[in-house]
């Protein structure tokens, strides 16, 4: 990979088990959960006799020489040198969405290779050892216990927190606090164990680093030609749905975690080869679609989006997949963080899209939701117990919905669906309500009153073109679900109502100079038409041509050196929107020309965080901002940025687009 990450992910399980370097070198810097608050995870190569780092931040303890960094969709590797031995570092998620197994396995692997290089024999040990801040949600919360055990010939160190309340909290700037993290091997002669010590180490809220009494776990394994080492965390239950404890699909009849490690290492050469796999079509696809850089983007992209949720069955046996709106505001299942997301999975899973769309239907289709359009969320990650965004003072504000955005969100989604499984069983189980959602959006949408939409953070818009045009599809989505449905009459009725729409669209948005606006009554403004991407993917042809043409035209004055901005009023952008615009040209030349500034953007930034998909066209740096999101225990607002969230699933929308599995036929 010719792109230099932001960050370098690591350990990419799900939102509470996720640690990334921050750094080019991985002993420049301590490891770190998504949200920046420290997670040491460390390692050390000892090389007959002397300790060498290879991973952490230690001044006492000399690094080895990094030569070699490289990552793929699946694996990050680094290659160390120090005292004649190289060391090749492979950490692998090996997420794959076709697999269940694999893809919810706490498990993550490293494994170590071994060469001499300088002709000499070594005698040769490494050393992996954790904090107990991953299993925390900040140090000192609570006491923490540790063991050691050996099951099925794998010896691992184990770690917790002493007083296991499960889903004790939610919140968005948070880390776990129950279940257990383990380290593991399987080598003759490995040693687990635990210890206490002072560390300096950063504290988030305190935004410096401080010394703090932390207790790790190590595990100590001799290295041969290579040994293989685990990461895993068992957080007993993972979810809660409507007041109830939900485990992860790994475990769901009850798998001990300890036979979950011992599978994991049994399987290692299978799941590797199976990811390595998939991870190098993806690259080829990606390239094939829209070049090298896009498709470096989309690996970069990969294990961030899928780790950002978590896989439960609820009570009827019936997949969610559920996400977390990472440093936004930690809401759960969020329509509009859903709906830029689903190129990723429609193209490898839909059936996971079901899984996405499942808690929106609960909530709307409870008798506490007392609105005719669509809801937000579903909760605040891990909580799922009914929408938390927009109280205030026990009541749902009108003014903080967003109620054509969830309703053609919806729609296209379940459109989406529908084409992907050529299936549309799952609409016919919802219908009533998407009846009345389809009637929201013909009474609301040809002009939006002044209402949020998922770029809320640029406030509220009246008149808004781009949400005009989300209206647009899903009156066409609706007409198509109707087709699929066998409603001839049906389906002609909701395309026709999408294309007179889209005329009148045409007529009302457009400026002077042919270009179409930001708002209907703002003359020379301008925005990314995102929206009407799925005309295209579709082939529902809802737009006359001509007007995309002019458009898309008129884009490339706005280019700046690190992408187009999301519209006049800022010069910051929105990658998935990028990516969703650049689909919109009609030659692979035209698309790479529009991203490869997105690319530069993630290759230079000095902002080191997960892939951000909010930042400034004009520096390449994510957006910060001051979330006013409280902790309980540490009550200072937390300056947090856009970072680690699903919604960079959106980047696969130029390959969905090139695979034609949408195309609608009437």
């Amino acid at each position: 990979m010719q792109l230099r990450a932001p960050a370098f992910p690591l350990i990419t399980v799900d939102p509470f088990f996720s640690i990334w370097s921050e750094t080019d070198h991985l002993t420049d810097k301590e490891t770190v959960h998504w949200t920046g608050f420290a997670n040491i995870v460390n390692g050390i190569a000892t090389v007959d006799g002397k300790p060498y780092r290879f991973m952490g931040y230690d001044a006492a303890v000399p690094a080895m020489k990094q030569v070699k960094r490289d990552m793929n969709a699946v694996t990050t590797t680094y290659v160390f040198e120090a005292a004649g031995v190289r060391l090749t570092c492979l950490f692998t998620s090996p997420l794959l969405l076709d697999d269940y197994m694999l893809l919810t396995r706490p498990v993550s692997y490293l494994e170590i290779k071994r060469e001499n290089i300088d002709g000499r024999c070594h005698e040769v040990s490494v050393t992996l050892e954790a904090s107990e801040q991953l299993c925390l949600d900040l140090p000192g919360d609570d006491e923490v216990v540790t063991d050691t055990l050996t099951h099925r010939g794998i010896t691992s160190a184990k770690m917790g927190s002493k007083n296991q309340v499960m889903l004790d909290h939610d919140g968005d700037c948070h880390r776990i606090s129950w279940g257990y993290l383990y380290l593991s091997a399987k080598a003759e002669g490995a040693v687990a164990k635990a210890d206490k010590r002072t560390v300096n180490t950063y504290d988030g809220f305190a935004d410096k680093n401080v010394d703090t009494d932390l207790t790790f776990i190590s595990i100590t394994a001799p290295v041969g030609e290579k040994a293989l080492f685990t990461l895993s965390y068992d957080d007993n239950y993972s979810i809660q749905y409507f007041h109830k404890n939900l485990r992860s699909w790994w475990n769901k009849d009850g798998e001990r975690i300890e036979d979950a490690i011992a599978d994991a290492f049994a399987d290692y050469e299978a799941s590797l080869k199976k990811a390595t796999d998939f991870a190098d079509r993806l690259f080829l696809d990606g390239c094939r679609a829209g070049g090298e850089k896009y498709a470096e983007l989309l690996e970069l992209a990969y294990r961030q989006t899928l780790a950002a949720h978590k896989l439960v069955l609820d009570e009827n046996g019936e997949i969610l997949w559920i996400s977390k709106e990472c440093y936004s505001n930690g809401c759960a299942a969020t329509v509009d963080v859903t709906y830029p997301s689903v190129p990723l999975f429609l193209l490898y899973n839909p059936e996971l899209v079901k899984g996405m769309l499942r808690p929106v239907y609960r909530v709307a289709e409870s008798e506490e939701w007392e609105y005719d359009f669509a809801p937000h969320d579903a909760g605040r990650y891990p909580l799922l117990n009914g929408q938390r965004y927009g109280w205030v003072d026990g009541k749902l504000l009108y003014q903080k919905q967003m109620p054509v955005e969830e309703c053609g969100n919806m729609l296209i989604m379940e459109a989406t669906v529908a084409l992907a499984t050529k299936d549309v069983s799952f609409a016919k189980a919802h219908w009533g309500i998407l009846c009345d959602w389809v009637k929201y959006l013909i009474e609301n949408g040809r002009d939006p009153e002044n209402q949020l939409c998922t770029d809320d953070f640029a406030g509220h818009l009246a008149h808004n073109c781009n949400l005009s045009l989300k209206a647009i599809m899903g009156l066409a989505s609706f007409g198509i679900l109707n087709g699929m449905m066998g409603n001839k009459d049906e389906e002609e009725k909701y395309l026709e109502m999408a294309r007179d729409m889209a005329k009148d669209w045409a007529v009302r948005a457009q400026n002077a100079d042919g270009s179409y606006r930001l708002a209907f009554d703002c003359e020379g403004t301008f925005s990314m038409k995102y929206n009407i991407v799925w005309d295209k993917v579709f082939g529902t042809n809802i737009m006359p041509r001509s007007v995309l043409a002019a458009e898309l035209g008129s884009y490339w004055k706005h280019l700046m050196p690190f992408g187009m901005p999301l519209d006049n009023r800022a010069t910051y952008t929105k990658s998935d929107w990028l990516v969703w615009t650049g689909t919109l040209f009609d030659t692979r030349a035209e698309f790479e020309a529009f991203v490869a500034p997105m690319w530069l953007a993630f290759h230079t930034t000095s902002g080191r965080v997960p892939m951000s998909d909010w930042y400034w066209t004009d520096t390449g740096l994510h957006k910060l901002y001051d979330s006013r999101t409280y902790s309980i225990k540490h009550p200072q607002p937390v300056v947090k940025s856009f970072r680690n969230r699903t919604v960079q699933g959106g980047l696969f929308m130029k390959l969905l687009a090139e695979k034609d599995i949408l195309k609608y036929q009437k």
